[in-house]
């Protein structure tokens, strides 16, 4: 669902290699060419989304059916090496899989964090609770809230590490990118994108 729920929420047009404009043409082109660097056996498809802000991403739920979209904004503000350097990055994404295997990791991560939660606060309410007549009553509430604090804080922590772990893959994507467009180009475009987020000219 991650393409359709891209398009729809995003407002993503999809690229027409039958009726594109000059600018659209010059965007197939350079994912076409950097899909076949990569190795990828079929082309993502390309959309536009209208955004000031200068962003682009990969989506989908394999690499024979992905989508690479970038931002108005981008394509205004970035000459063609910055351009196909952050495609680049988007196509490194794609080929390394990455849209589902942090699908995979977070829903991991997020049931080994309420399954622990679960488990500790079980074995402390029990603990608790021992040799108490109430102790049905009470190890129930006391387990109730154990619960919530743990899936809290597991939660918090697992998150912390798919955070990381997402970083780490950022990195992968960047070095991938220099690699299919090229180191000098890669170090142009992060450049940019910093000075964009940083407001400057």
């Amino acid at each position: 669902m991650s393409k359709f729920i891209a398009k729809m929420t995003l407002g993503v047009v999809i690229v027409n290699p039958n009726n594109a404009t000059r600018e659209e043409d010059f965007l197939l082109h350079i994912v076409h060419d950097l899909a076949q660097k990569a190795g990828l056996k079929k082309m993502p498809e390309v959309g536009i989304y209208h955004s000031p802000e200068l962003n682009a991403f990969a989506t989908g739920p394999s690499k024979h059916n992905s989508l690479v979209a970038v931002s108005s904004g981008l394509l205004m503000n970035m000459n063609r090496d910055e351009v196909e350097a952050v495609l680049g990055h988007e196509i490194s994404h794609v080929a390394n899989g990455d849209m589902v295997t942090m699908a995979l990791v977070q829903g991991v991560v997020n049931s080994f964090a309420l399954f622990l939660s679960r488990i500790i606060a079980y074995a402390i309410s029990t603990a608790i609770s021992r040799g108490d007549e109430k102790s049905g009553e009470i190890s129930y509430v006391t387990f109730s809230l154990l619960t919530m604090v743990f899936d809290i804080f597991f939660t918090l922590l697992g998150t912390l590490l798919v955070a990381t772990y997402s970083r780490w893959r950022e990195y992968r994507a960047d070095s991938g990118g220099a690699t299919l467009a090229g180191r000098n180009k890669m170090i142009a475009a992060l450049k940019r994108l910093q000075n964009g987020a940083d407001g400057e000219d």
